[in-house]
């Protein structure tokens, strides 16, 4: 008699773990309470579907926070074992200038999407639609809301696959929580990551720099710095360059009410080649076209360091340069969860096995984005995704 597997939640590590499974071994059902799988897999591919990162494996994990408790899941499938299993899907793929891999142009994320539901097609995994998860029932049983009406549903190995709380218009709400308090599972509180972060800038500074773009620059906080490019908000500032500082700036925001974040607007050059070449150009006419043409500052970096430093500052040539090196600014919130692209927070780690069994609830399991830990942007998340449900995968088929 066959094993009784249930997947609940239709996200990216639920594609690859019901794709994975023994089918021979195990009757496989997914329950999901849209009316397809892989929403947020789409809507995350709007604007290009970044799938993974080509960064070298080892150096790879480091990324996330913590990233200890993934080692035997990037030791068992890590970026590169997934590159080559999505091309045996027949769909290829490349690498951008960033690094980051994506499906060739002809690959719409909606033929990605459909590549991974026809290997779960041909695996004989059951789908049950618009059945939403509602707790556990006296004895462990699920209970699931299908047509305004509740059903339990008895499971000898269950999987849960809910995602984070954020993107709600995908389903992702982080409302589970409540079902693992009940049997005293931890949950920690859910917060965006990977978001615009709150600036108070000065509305006569900002009718001159909101919609442009910092590029080329570094960007330091609590010791960690990332290269990238950050673009000015009327909220404040995003991108690249700053979501994966997104722990540190957390953190910074919870013991002090305010994160300060170090830019360096010419990390190509030292702080003592800068003051060479400001020394030279200080006492000339029009500094500042000089200051453009000298050290390749353009006009949103100049208006910058113009409305932070006063003009007896800016001619000062050791405080212009410090101030080009390190450029302070203040960040005094996070963005709402809802419009982060992923969260933080959710199950402790601490509930779970080196394998994702919750320690409380025998036989049941939980993975992806609904776990506290962090990743940042670049195909980071969705990586981990996969990595979780393929080892879960290969962890069940190998069990008598």
């Amino acid at each position: 008699m066959k094993i009784n597997i249930s997947i609940i939640g239709g996200g990216a590590s639920a594609l690859i773990l019901a794709s994975e499974l023994n089918s021979e071994k195990f009757n496989i059902t997914i329950y999901e309470k849209n009316t397809a799988l892989g929403r947020k897999f789409l809507v995350a591919g709007d604007g290009g579907l970044n799938l993974t990162h080509s960064q070298n494996a080892n150096e790879f994990i480091k990324n996330y926070s913590p990233f200890t408790f993934l080692k035997n899941v990037f030791i068992d499938f890590n970026n590169d074992d997934f590159n080559h299993w999505i091309n045996k899907l027949g769909i290829k793929t490349f690498i951008g200038s960033s690094g980051r891999i994506f499906p060739l142009k002809n690959h719409k994320p909606i033929e990605v999407l459909n590549a991974i539901l026809l290997k779960i097609n041909k695996n004989n995994v059951r789908l049950n639609f618009k059945h939403e998860w509602k707790g556990f029932s006296k004895n462990n049983n699920l209970i699931f809301e299908n047509n305004s009406k509740l059903i339990e549903i008895k499971s000898d190995y269950t999987i849960f696959c809910l995602g984070g709380a954020s993107w709600q218009i995908t389903g992702s709400k982080g409302d589970w929580g409540e079902y693992f308090l009940q049997k005293n599972i931890k949950i920690n509180t859910f917060k965006a990551s990977n978001c615009a972060f709150k600036i108070n800038w000065n509305e006569s500074l900002l009718e001159k720099i909101e919609g442009k773009v910092l590029k080329n620059i570094s960007i330091r906080c609590e010791g960690k710095t990332i290269f990238g490019e950050i673009a000015i908000t009327k909220f404040g500032i995003e991108g690249s360059g700053i979501y994966p500082l997104s722990p540190f700036i957390r953190e910074q925001l919870l013991k002090k009410a305010k994160a300060e974040i170090c830019i360096d607007l010419k990390p190509t050059l030292s702080l003592e080649k800068i003051i060479e070449k400001l020394n030279s150009i200080i006492n000339r006419p029009n500094f500042t076209e000089n200051l453009k043409k000298t050290l390749k500052l353009n006009s949103l970096q100049i208006k910058l360091l113009k409305h932070f430093l006063n003009k007896e500052k800016f001619l000062n040539y050791t405080i212009l340069a410090n101030s080009i090196k390190e450029f302070k600014l203040n960040i005094i919130d996070l963005a709402p969860i809802d419009e982060a692209i992923s969260t933080v927070g959710g199950i402790s780690l601490d509930e779970i096995t080196e394998n994702f069994e919750l320690k409380k609830l025998k036989n049941n399991f939980t993975i992806g984005e609904m776990l506290d830990y962090d990743a940042p942007t670049g195909g980071y998340l969705l990586q981990s995704c996969f990595s979780m449900g393929k080892y879960i995968a290969d962890y069940l088929n190998k069990l008598d």
